[in-house]
């Protein structure tokens, strides 16, 4: 079984010594080594039969072909054989004929015949040779006088055969008869040759003179047709030159090779056909009529003897003095004179053909820009144009050109492209503008199914947290709350761009709305540095009454189209800013519809969205200064306002008008902004006013016995002297009360809250003051409602007694004096009381005994005092709308306000502190109305103490507080008590 198995190796080794086989193998295995060899063998005789029969085929093929060379072979000998003995027995023949002596004379003219035959006919012969010579070194007009001299030779030769003649000549010599077959299609090559020869621009004006002088001759036109010509091969070369497919150099080169092209044709049209009018001396530097002096030079009469340039190279030859004159003077001729184009003529079919043309230029230059994708590639095309026209080598005696032929300038840029470019250029804007506001609005939406996605879950996403709640952001320490070079720039030398996280708080600006405006302004940015890349350089800047105009030695204004793609800027930019507020009025009024009867919308989801349009809408005038830029243009916004007032005067005269156009936009996108941030700020203090005045109203209706004693607070006993009727003095205890109600402290506290909760210091005074309002208003509609309720008794229901009524009474004017903001009325002099406000007030007071009401007057009127002094740090900006406190002095010595807080006159524990110039020019003022207010106040004293009116004790409560001067803070005992 081993040997089996064994390698075809070792077989054969075993098999070539046979003593080895025998002696290391068996009966058995030497048989089977036997028949494994034997079957080896048929397999290769198999093998050997198989390819037999498939080649033999092969072989048999290859021996025909073999014999058929072998008898091809001998037959090329055999006729070479014969050629060569033909040929020896006329050298043989020859030299016979040269033996006897020469007897010229009575052969003479039949030799001499023979010879002008031969030598035309070895003319013929060699000039296919010279017409392909002169083709390709693109010498047209030689090829076609050698065509047209060949044509002569046929008519002498008497080569036609077309007819019935019979041709002796073609019948002794049967190779003309190719010959003329091969001259017949030589006009055709001639005339395709020329014809796109004028097609192309970037030849010489002889050579295309040439080429036209060959189609004169080959066509017998006029030289109006060669105009003709002419226009039409360079109209079929701008259509060439437009079309898309040939897009292989880009659209700048299309475009500058478009107008080389139209100036080159213009130049070669005056050089070609336009003549001079008689008695005008020729410019050197205008050649004109070329066209006419080449066909001169080539259909001419010359002097006898010279001949012409076709023949000048075959003068040497020795056949060349056995031709006839008619052929070494042969010129070619035009059928009828070449008369000059007159300029009318010439001028209206140049008119017609700018203007055939005008409508494929506007339409292939329209294609081609739509593969411009960007303003600066806009640019770049633009300003190539300008350098080619520019260039002195285009831009020579253009005009003196233009005036010849047209009777006006043809203005390249102004006339073909400058709209087409303009176009282009808006619909990009328009374009990327409206990608900025689709890609804005879709952030948009992401960022607030974002922030009502995380409100309804449980995620724990600081950022989204912060829209609600702005202290988790303000008072977060963060690494960007300080920039980088805070050490050493100071803040007056920064850049208008740099801003600092602690700026970014103050401005209670969330990271939300960081995000949003840094990726609107990156997109600004972009498409305003594409965009100013066809603008001039900000540092060139021109009188506004002075045209710029193109500058001596340029083609044509480059920037004269500036002022449009500015306005262009400007229209699709605002546009864009109205396209993201229409989203956020439109996401407003939904979320407004949503919250309408909701329960618990302090803690839904829609309240972050409204915080967070309203933040944004408020802050993107500010973080996106290419916003500015956009509208006002890089000068304008580029500008730092002068910081000195009287600076600002004298600069505010003679330069207003020339800022309001633009200031306008930017006006009216800031004024669009603070609407919709207002709106939205409405939205959410609206909801928090209506859930807050329901707790209020709730707990004032509650008139059982528990909820008016949980809802009391303590009273302050006073001691006051008398006078009896006999005269002496009566000590009597009184008991007033000091604080408001719990529910009005908790009122006040929770707005207070929820202003703090949204950064109520970067809030709109405007919402501020509408918030306020709303809350007064239903405050008093809590109050007529508790009235109305008492009006209509109820069994179980706490009876009003006067002390709950002197509650109620305190409780409303200190909520009236919170609540109201009086600034602007008492500046406008509107100090007039609500209606409704006396109304309620006269109701309580009704229910006060007048002796008791006009005893209690004075010392309500100093508790009040003292509690809105003393809850006006706690109640912060409900109280901060406006500045209550006025400077302990109302005289300076400088001319101006120190920038400082006055203190206190006694107890002083602080220094000076830092105010605001705005808080520091209001002192001055409002120390001036106290001078005039401190003398009204006796006489509201006087007339608020007559107890014959219900409502005296109110109204007297209101002048007093509007009227006279506030106390400072700081000069309250308490507070000075507090840090010792």
């Amino acid at each position: 079984m081993a040997a089996a198995v064994a390698s075809p190796a070792l077989k054969r080794l075993d098999l070539r010594d046979p003593a080895a086989l025998f002696e290391t193998h068996g009966a058995e295995e030497i048989r089977g080594l036997e028949r494994q060899v034997r079957a080896e063998i048929e397999h290769k005789k198999e093998e050997l039969r198989q390819m037999v029969g498939e080649r033999y085929r092969d072989l048999i093929e290859a021996a025909d072909t073999i014999g058929q060379m072998r008898r091809c072979a001998e037959g090329l000998v055999d006729a070479v054989k014969a050629t060569d003995q033909y040929c020896a027995r006329l050298r043989q023949a020859g030299s016979a004929v040269s033996q006897p002596p020469e007897e010229p004379q009575p052969q003479q003219p039949s030799q001499e015949k023979f010879y002008s035959m031969a030598a035309q006919i070895k003319l013929l012969l060699e000039i296919p040779e010279k017409i392909w010579s002169s083709m390709e070194a693109s010498q047209y007009l030689h090829a076609t006088q050698l065509y047209l001299l060949c044509c002569h030779l046929h008519n002498l030769l008497r080569l036609d055969c077309s007819g019935s003649r019979y041709s002796p000549v073609l019948s002794r010599f049967p190779i003309l008869i190719r010959q003329v077959a091969a001259a017949s299609h030589f006009r055709s090559t001639i005339l395709h040759e020329s014809k796109m020869l004028l097609k192309c621009h970037a030849v010489s004006d002889q050579a295309v003179a040439e080429a036209l002088c060959s189609i004169m001759l080959l066509e017998e036109s006029s030289p109006r047709q060669a105009l003709t010509d002419f226009l039409l091969a360079r109209k079929a070369a701008i259509q060439k030159l437009l079309d898309q497919s040939q897009r292989g150099a880009g659209i700048k080169t299309q475009i500058c090779s478009l107008v080389e092209l139209l100036a080159t044709t213009l130049n070669q049209a005056h050089a070609l056909f336009y003549t001079l009018p008689e008695g005008q001396l020729p410019d050197p530097s205008l050649p004109c009529g070329l066209l006419f002096s080449t066909l001169e030079t080539v259909t001419g009469q010359h002097p006898p003897g010279k001949g012409t340039g076709v023949l000048q190279e075959m003068k040497l030859c020795s056949w060349f003095k056995h031709l006839p004159a008619s052929v070494v003077q042969f010129q070619p001729a035009l059928r009828t004179l070449a008369q000059p184009i007159s300029q009318e003529y010439l001028k209206d079919t140049l008119q017609r053909w700018i203007h055939m043309c005008n409508e494929d230029i506007k339409n292939g230059i329209t294609n081609l820009l739509t593969y411009v994708k960007s303003m600066q590639g806009l640019a770049g095309v633009r300003d190539a144009i300008w350098e080619l026209l520019t260039n002195e080598s285009t831009s020579h005696s253009w005009e003196v050109i233009c005036q010849r032929l047209l009777e006006k300038p043809l203005l390249f840029w102004e006339d073909l492209m400058q709209q087409l470019f303009l176009d282009r250029l808006q619909t990009l804007t328009k374009e990327g503008f409206d990608s900025i506001s689709t890609s804005s609005e879709e952030l948009l939406v992401s960022a607030l199914q974002e922030l009502e996605g995380s409100a309804s879950s449980s995620s724990s996403n600081k950022h989204i947290h912060v829209e609600h709640n702005m202290s988790l952001f303000l008072w977060s320490e963060s690494p960007q709350d300080l920039p980088p070079d805070a050490a050493w720039v100071s803040v007056a030398h920064r850049g208008p761009l740099a801003s600092s996280g602690l700026s970014m708080k103050a401005q209670a600006i969330s990271p939300c709305v960081q995000n949003f405006c840094s990726s609107l302004d990156s997109k600004l940015k972009v498409k305003l540095d594409d965009l100013l890349a066809y603008l001039p350089s900000a540092d060139v800047s021109l009188p506004k009454d002075i045209s710029p105009g193109p500058a001596k030695g340029c083609a044509f204004d480059r920037y004269a189209d500036a002022g449009t793609v500015r306005e262009t800027l400007r229209t699709h930019s605002t546009a864009c800013i109205k396209h993201i507020t229409a989203r956020v009025q439109a996401e407003l009024q939904g979320a407004e519809q949503a919250m309408q009867g909701q329960q618990g919308v302090l803690g839904g989801v829609k309240l972050p969205a409204v915080l967070f349009m309203a933040r944004l809408c408020q802050s993107l005038g500010d973080l996106c200064p290419h916003l500015k830029q956009c509208i006002l243009g890089k000068s304008g916004s580029s500008e730092k306002p002068a910081r000195d007032p009287r600076a600002l005067k004298k600069q505010g005269k003679g330069k207003t008008q020339e800022i309001i156009p633009v200031q306008t936009k930017w006006q009216e996108v800031k004024e669009l902004l603070l609407q919709q941030s207002v709106m939205g700020y409405r939205v959410w203090s609206s909801a928090v006013v209506k859930v807050l005045a329901h707790g209020f109203t709730q707990s004032l209706l509650l008139d059982d016995a528990g909820s008016v004693l949980a809802t009391a607070t303590s009273w302050d006993e006073l001691e006051i002297q008398e006078e009896a009727e006999s005269g002496s003095s009566v000590t009597s205890t009184i008991r007033l009360p000091v604080q408001p109600s719990w529910y009005v402290q908790s009122f006040l506290f929770s707005l207070c809250q929820e202003i703090n909760r949204v950064g109520g210091h970067a809030l709109p005074k405007v919402t501020l003051q509408e918030m306020l309002k709303s809350c007064m208003v239903q405050v008093l509609a809590a109050y007529e409602k508790l009235a109305e309720e008492k009006q209509v008794k109820k069994e179980g229901a706490f009876p009003m007694t006067q002390n709950r009524a002197l509650q109620l009474l305190y409780d409303l004017r200190c909520l009236s004096v919170v609540l109201t903001a009086r600034g602007e009325e008492v500046r406008s002099g509107r100090n007039r009381q609500d209606s409704r406000l006396e109304k309620v007030a006269d109701y309580l007071e009704a229910l006060i005994d007048p002796f008791d009401l006009d005893v209690f007057t004075p010392h309500l009127n100093s508790n009040l005092n003292r509690l809105v002094q003393r809850t006006s740090v706690l109640f912060g900006l409900v109280t901060g709308t406006e500045n209550p406190f006025t400077p302990r002095s109302c005289t300076f010595n400088s001319q101006e306000p120190h920038n400082i807080l006055p203190l206190a006159s006694s107890q002083i524990r602080f220094g000076l502190l830092p105010l605001s110039m705005t808080s520091a020019r209001k002192a001055k003022s409002t120390s001036r109305n106290i001078e005039s207010k401190a003398q009204v106040v006796p006489p509201a004293l006087s007339r608020a103490g007559d107890p014959a009116q219900p409502g005296s004790l109110f109204r007297q409560l209101v002048s007093e507080e509007e009227d006279a001067s506030t106390p400072l803070l700081f000069k309250l005992g308490w507070l000075s008590s507090m840090t010792k």
